[in-house]
């Protein structure tokens, strides 16, 4: 296994942590503030995406869910939803960058005693990153799990090669978790350092929107990987839609975009002097026709935010369960459908907001320095993960005979 270059922090032995930022507390609303207010600079290339995931490895936030007995922050899965609202508000980029590193230890926390994963998960403890190596550019069904990627043996261990794509946070982590196929035909999860001879993850992503989330390409080339470093996805603790964590997740980052529209919009309201000559109040702030779309905003925001965070709700007491040694199933299907039914309006919600913005702008509010057609591109872009059709397609066929929901990515 290769060395990795320095993404965990120097100097610092187990034991030897801070304490990690727990729900509700001073130091996280201001770690959040702290990623806010440099959210502009890094829109507009004036400021390092890296300098804001320092701040959250300084807070050792990717122990957010373990308990606080194990260093961690103890919190519930809805007050993790809940951090990645706010964060969302602060800059969209940041929790899209840490979705895999959180569904990883989701997955983690659900086998303690498996091993790799309680090796993994140590090494978490002692502030690792996770990214993930899933999809592929090719002709195989989305979200099918296969693909081209390959892992044979050498030696003691393996060489892995292939080309993954969407490699969301990668650049920024410690560790992938690559899926990849064995010989035998055997899908398979190999862990990979960042840094090790062969990995070479690429910030070549030219999405229109979430710029800084690094989601291109990253190459594997005759990687070597541990027989200690590779989990065959046969022998994994599952549970029932295994994908709802992640879809929820990116509706919530959403959801967290549209409340900054909303954000941005009174203040842009307030710091307008003058108004058109033959608008219906000469303050813009005082005019009952801009005030009424703050408002529609406004209720959209309330709207897409309790919703999520009910998904999330019904996804925690569903992930209690699993925890507990029993998915319970009706449960992980209630949270799967309210993820699915927040994610169907709360994506046209908020593209009407994000649109909605310019008009209490004026002109002055397409300037490319505000940067404010990055909350349409980046909303734009994460729900294209998964189109709106599609998904409302399901839950028609559900509600109208009962059709169950497919089991495999998406849902």
């Amino acid at each position: 296994m290769g060395h990795i270059e320095s993404n965990l922090s120097a100097g610092r032995g187990r034991g030897e942590h801070t304490q990690a930022v727990r729900p509700a507390s001073t130091a996280l609303r201001e770690l959040v503030s702290a990623i806010e207010e440099g959210a502009h600079a890094r829109a507009n290339g004036d400021a390092d995406t890296r300098d804001a995931i320092a701040l959250m490895r300084e807070a050792r936030l990717g122990v957010y869910r373990l308990s606080v007995a194990e260093g961690g922050g103890g919190a519930t899965l809805p007050q993790l939803f809940e951090l990645v609202f706010d964060l969302a508000q602060a800059d969209s980029n940041i929790p899209h960058i840490l979705r895999n590193h959180f569904a990883f230890v989701e997955r983690a926390l659900r086998t303690p005693n498996q091993a790799p994963y309680s090796r993994w998960l140590d090494s978490v403890k002692e502030g690792a990153l996770y990214g993930l190596g899933a999809s592929e550019l090719g002709k195989q069904n989305i979200g099918d799990g296969d693909g081209a990627t390959s892992l044979a043996p050498q030696g003691d261990g393996f060489v892995l090669d292939g080309v993954k794509y969407y490699s969301t946070g990668n650049l920024y982590a410690d560790y992938i978790v690559v899926n990849a196929k064995a010989q035998d035909g055997r899908f398979v999860a190999a862990r990979v350092a960042v840094g090790q001879k062969g990995v070479d993850v690429r910030d070549d992503w030219d999405g229109i929107g979430q710029r800084l989330t690094a989601s291109g390409t990253t190459v594997y080339d005759h990687v070597e990987v541990s027989r200690d470093d590779v989990l065959y996805y046969d022998d994994e603790f599952k549970v029932p839609w295994q994908a709802t964590f992640s879809q929820l997740w990116l509706t919530t980052i959403i959801a967290g975009i549209l409340r900054r529209v909303v954000k941005d919009a009174v203040a842009l309201l307030k710091r307008r002097d003058r108004n058109y000559y033959h608008a219906v109040n000469a303050r813009p702030a005082d005019d009952p026709l801009l005030q009424q779309i703050v408002g529609r905003l406004d209720s959209a925001a309330y709207v897409a935010e309790s919703s999520v965070l009910r998904a999330a709700d019904a996804l925690g007491r569903a992930y209690d369960s699993a925890l507990a040694g029993t998915p319970d199933e009706a449960l992980f299907l209630e949270a799967a459908l309210n993820a699915a039914r927040s994610k169907v309006l709360i994506d046209e919600l908020a593209l009407d907001a994000a649109t909605r913005l310019f008009d209490v702008g004026g002109a002055s509010a397409g300037k490319q320095s505000a940067a404010l057609d990055r909350h349409w591109r980046n909303i734009r872009t994460i729900a294209s993960h998964n189109p709106v059709a599609y998904k409302a397609r399901v839950l028609g066929e559900h509600a109208l005979h009962g059709t169950p929901l497919p089991k495999a990515a998406f849902f």
